[in-house]
């Protein structure tokens, strides 16, 4: 079977979700497909931030957002010492709306801009759908293939491909487009732990010799990043959950009396941290953005933010030659010189945090903050700089008209 749209986006997490929302109201043929059931994964990125906030309101989603359940609003990010603990960022300077990260589940901010997109008539999301290769004529990709949950088997044929399907996109290894990787000397560990009363709500590190430890407050637990050196999850699993408890109380010894409840290494998750980034992210008829071209490390939580901003830019610059039938090479090339350089910029900074600070960190060759971090408790203002890089990034990007209510 053979179908016909304006653009197809592949993937609907945050950056796919967004873009086909806002091509939509600009009056442009989208489907996105998704090839789940649903949006519900654990362990996705649930972080909200300043800018991505203003854009809601913009869409006219402001309301509807704020009426999902949140677990917590995260005003500062601080960075334990031996004196205390210092505040890295504090989102109340920040002269915007919104001066707070929201930890909202993913899922429900999904299923959201899926409700708003269902009201535009040019609108289709297509779940259980898998993008299984590309359509090519004349030279350039012209739509995909694809296969159901049920196993039917079609062609959707379209003038653009945009590839948002992640850090593992498929679009883009059928593209061939490659990208260069960084070294990353970390990767990740994902896991829960009980939340208790009124625990104050505030993104922190947790660090000891060797260790790592990221707490994310959730509504009633904690969700927790453990870093450790890259490529050891095999060693870890072969250690057994009882070694994995002592080293998340030692980089945590405020949970020691609860790490108890890891029953398994199955309650833990393995996150394969990359850093890279396309060389380009384009060719003759698709286009790659979020994830998809630059996966983020999770160093500031910022990869989300970034992603959505990708996705605003895009349809932006993308609607105008889509509603006229034809988007040209010259046309793609835009968004990529719109968002290289603050996508270079963020990665840059990580790239930095993890050679002067996790390295080392993990190697046992340091057991504190960055020197910088201490130039923050003489001058609090300073506080702002790091707030403005997490909540609203270089060149954040605002809802274009045609897609504000």
């Amino acid at each position: 079977m053979t179908e016909r749209t304006d653009c197809v986006v592949v993937g609907g997490g945050p950056a796919g979700m967004v873009l086909g929302l806002l091509l939509a109201r600009a009056g442009v043929e989208v489907t996105v497909l998704e090839k789940h059931g649903d949006f519900l994964r654990d362990f996705r990125g649930d972080t909200v931030h300043p800018s991505t906030l203003l854009l809601l309101d913009e869409l006219g989603l402001g309301e509807k957002f704020a009426a999902l359940p949140q677990a917590s609003r995260l005003y500062e990010v601080v960075f334990p010492t031996p004196r205390g603990n210092v505040k890295v960022a504090d989102l109340r300077r920040l002269k915007t709306p919104h001066p707070y990260v929201a930890m909202v589940p993913q899922w429900d901010l999904l299923d959201l801009l899926a409700e708003a997109g269902k009201a535009e008539p040019t609108f289709r999301l297509r779940m259980n759908t898998e993008v299984t290769g590309l359509v090519a004529e004349s030279g350039q990709v012209a739509g995909v293939r694809y296969r159901t949950a049920d196993g039917e088997i079609g062609e959707l044929r379209a003038n653009l491909v945009v590839g948002c399907d992640g850090r593992w996109s498929v679009v883009r290894a059928l593209a061939g487009l490659r990208s260069r990787e960084y070294p990353v000397p970390m990767d990740a560990w994902w896991f829960r732990l009980p939340r208790e009363g009124d625990e104050r709500p505030m993104l922190r590190p947790g660090l000891a010799n060797g260790h790592i430890a990221v707490v994310i407050p959730r509504k009633g637990y904690f969700q927790i990043a453990y870093l450790a050196p890259k490529g050891i999850d095999p060693q870890l699993r072969a250690e057994g959950i009882e070694a994995f408890r002592e080293r998340v109380a030692a980089a945590l010894p405020e949970f020691t009396d609860r790490v108890g409840r890891l029953e398994s290494m199955d309650d833990v998750k393995h996150l394969d941290v990359r850093l890279s980034l396309l060389r380009r992210w384009h060719t003759d008829g698709l286009l790659c953005i979020g994830d998809a071209a630059h996966a983020m490390s999770p160093i500031g939580g910022v990869g989300i933010n970034l992603a959505v901003q990708d996705a605003v830019a895009t349809a932006r610059l993308l609607a105008g030659p889509l509603r006229r039938g034809r988007v040209t090479t010259g046309d793609l090339a835009k968004v990529h010189r719109r968002r290289w350089l603050p996508t270079v910029l963020v990665q840059g900074i990580q790239r930095a945090m993890h050679r002067g600070f996790v390295a080392p960190t993990l190697a046992g060759k340091r057991t504190g903050p960055p020197k910088v971090f201490t130039l923050l408790t003489r001058v609090p203002g300073l506080a702002t700089i790091p707030a403005y890089l997490i909540g609203i990034g270089f060149l954040p990007e605002r809802a274009p008209d045609f897609a504000r209510r």
